[in-house]
């Protein structure tokens, strides 16, 4: 029984304090929601292959004033197609990270607690993805926000995160902008972008309290045979989150990780 309440604890002692006291939600031990008392919220972005949407996203949030979060694989940072967009989100000041290197399947989509990847096989490819932020000199930080590949993940991969000094986070459960990866051939898993931004409309207007400290992912690119992308009705999305009095954060501040630059800046890129 002792033993039992020591392992309770440390599990717990394990959690950072201010996401202790600030009413944080964790789910498999990522972090998957900030304060639910604010209404404060955190834009966050992903891509792996595809990141057409990238100019549009960075003029928007640009013209609204708004800082996001964008976590891209290892070989989405090292396509020079995207090398520029990457350069100048930086330097507008939004936060940038990994999403894996090659976007691999942690773990059964049916048997969550069956893992996929080996930790000498996560620890690997999680550096190389690193390292393709810091062979563009790109700011990175201790510790390091991750976003899982496929946003799944399981209690290993968090705790394989903290041996590394990452702060492993996900969108926050029931928030369906995430749907926007669907195509209409899918068949009832689709969701167009008139749907989301009328669900999204509905919960504002209704039941507000369940985006408090959200985390809304949208993604920066998707596939071709989806001809109406989320991130073209973004300006609309941030209007409505300002007019009913979110305030829009960065992901960084909203987990409240209290980061430290590790190396470079948003200025040193080279020429």
């Amino acid at each position: 029984m002792r033993l039992f309440v020591f392992i309770l604890l440390l599990l717990f002692a394990l959690q950072p304090l201010d996401a202790q006291q600030k009413n944080f939600t964790y789910q498999q031990g990522a972090m998957t929601r900030g304060d639910s008392t604010k209404k404060e919220l955190a834009l966050v972005f992903t891509a792996d292959e595809t990141g057409e949407g990238l100019p549009q996203i960075r003029k928007t949030l640009k013209a609204e004033g708004v800082k996001a979060a964008f976590f891209f694989t290892g070989r989405f940072y090292r396509n020079p197609a995207f090398r520029q967009q990457v350069r100048q989100l930086v330097k507008d000041g939004h936060y940038l990270g990994p999403h894996s290197d090659q976007h691999l399947l942690y773990c059964d989509w049916n048997k969550r607690d069956s893992l996929l990847v080996s930790s000498d096989s996560f620890v690997n490819d999680m550096a190389a993805n690193l390292k393709a932020m810091q062979n563009l000199h790109l700011p990175v930080h201790t510790p390091q926000l991750f976003i899982p590949p496929f946003e799944w993940w399981n209690d290993s991969i968090a705790a394989w995160s903290r041996e590394k000094k990452m702060s492993l986070f996900n969108f926050t459960p029931g928030i369906r902008t995430n749907a926007d990866y669907t195509w209409p051939e899918l068949g009832a898993a689709y969701k167009s972008s008139e749907w989301i931004v009328n669900w999204l409309q509905t919960v504002v207007a209704t039941t507000p309290e369940k985006l408090n400290g959200a985390i809304v992912l949208i993604h920066a690119g998707t596939d071709q045979r989806r001809k109406d992308k989320l991130y073209e009705r973004l300006a609309g999305i941030i209007h409505v989150l300002n007019q009913h009095g979110f305030h829009i954060k960065r992901i960084d501040e909203l987990l409240k990780t209290n980061e430290k630059t590790l190396q470079f800046s948003a200025g040193s890129f080279p020429h």
